[in-house]
């Protein structure tokens, strides 16, 4: 075939979150397989979106981001992590996390070059990894609560390693990095002089007594770590795609031209939005905390009582569900199939946050969803 693909595109297929999804809709199943809200974002959030577009803030943005935007960020860093930064040098703003991802890789990964990248993972992780040319070096986050092995991380290191990939709040386990943990891998960076790619989307959504440390506000890291995040699970504004990364002023440098070529630039009037939702944070974040931690509850229970084993999330807004004590004969994926058309209610498979076999008896649910949806899809639950 004259029009064939290129080999890059064939180490990874179609989303399978996106596609249980489809599946979903399909089948009439309640979607806990994709990690949206399905309830309204804040008023003041979507009020200051439509200010923005009414008061004709519709035209492109400069492509780093809007000054104000920039401005807001940069003053929340410091303010929660003492960093000293600069909105025109430091800060970039993109089409989504899933866009600055991307640039970063684009910028700072050569065909051949190794990247460390822990699993289970966010499922973006290895066509990005893959469309840049690197070659992944996995380390297992262990369950039932997720700790990787020290010497496990050490061995995944080499002369090749140009980055580590570090989810915190971890998509799908919920794991929140410890200081402790960081400091192994921050040691690491050092090391082998390598670059850090924090992914820290989930930062405000995190429970109990755990606390979310950047990597970036380790003794050293600062110049070689990369934060990117974004405001679209902590404002409940996935379809916004407002993102943005954060790193030294040579890094921001690259990844600009990168972004300049690949989006152009976010969209300006959602920008504005996005820049007062942050300038009201602290006053929004301890509500949403509240919010999503009795939603985990709920279904941390009622999952546990349909004979679920899962670890109590620390963050983000997913439970890894164990469902071996079902004896069910098939994968990880026929049970999901099962569950979407016997029981109606839609998961993600275990294994396509694995590389290998370690996830395939395990499923994700999220519950970013109304209290109306989660207990549906409880009384659902009984169908099993």
């Amino acid at each position: 075939m004259r029009f064939k693909p290129t080999a890059r595109t064939s180490v990874f297929t179609e989303s399978v979150i996106r596609e249980m999804t489809r599946l979903a809709q399909v089948h009439g199943a309640i979607n806990l397989a994709q990690g949206y809200p399905d309830f309204p974002a804040p008023d003041f959030v979507k009020q200051a979106a439509i200010d923005a577009i009414s008061d004709d803030v519709n035209q492109y943005a400069i492509t780093w981001g809007a000054f104000r935007l920039r401005k807001a960020l940069a003053q929340k860093y410091e303010k929660n992590y003492g960093f000293e930064l600069d909105p025109d040098t430091h800060l970039t703003v993109t089409c989504g996390a899933t866009e600055a991802m991307m640039a970063v890789m684009l910028a700072f990964i050569e065909p051949g070059d190794e990247v460390v990248i822990f699993e289970p993972y966010y499922e973006n992780y290895i066509p990005d990894a893959a469309m840049s040319g690197a070659t992944v070096k996995f380390v297992t986050l262990n369950s039932p609560d997720f700790s990787f092995d020290p010497l496990e991380l050490r061995e995944a290191f080499s002369s090749k390693t140009k980055a580590i990939i570090v989810n915190t709040p971890n998509n799908p386990s919920g794991k929140v990095f410890t200081h402790e943990e960081l400091k192994i891998i921050a040691d690491l960076c050092l090391e082998y002089d390598c670059l850090a790619i924090t992914d820290e989307i989930y930062e405000h959504i995190i429970f109990d007594s755990h606390e979310h440390v950047s990597l970036a506000s380790l003794p050293g890291m600062f110049e070689r770590t990369v934060i990117i995040s974004g405001i679209s699970k902590t404002f409940s504004v996935t379809g916004w795609r407002i993102g943005y990364v954060l790193a030294a002023q040579e890094i921001s440098a690259a990844v600009r031209k990168v972004h300049d070529y690949l989006t152009v630039g976010a969209p300006a009037p959602l920008q504005e939005a996005a820049a007062f939702a942050i300038e009201q944070g602290e006053s929004y974040y301890p509500s949403l905390i509240e919010m999503y931690q009795k939603k985990r509850d709920f279904l941390l229970s009622a999952l546990r009582e349909a004979g679920f084993e899962c670890h109590t999330p620390e963050g983000a807004y997913y439970i890894m569900a164990d469902f071996t004590a079902h004896n069910f004969q098939g994968t990880d994926i026929d049970f999901s199939h099962h569950l979407i058309r016997d029981c109606g209610i839609a998961p993600v498979p275990g294994s396509s946050f694995y590389s290998g076999n370690n996830g395939n008896h395990f499923i994700r649910f999220t519950f970013s969803k109304s209290d109306d949806t989660l207990a549906e899809a409880v009384k659902r639950l009984a169908r099993l």
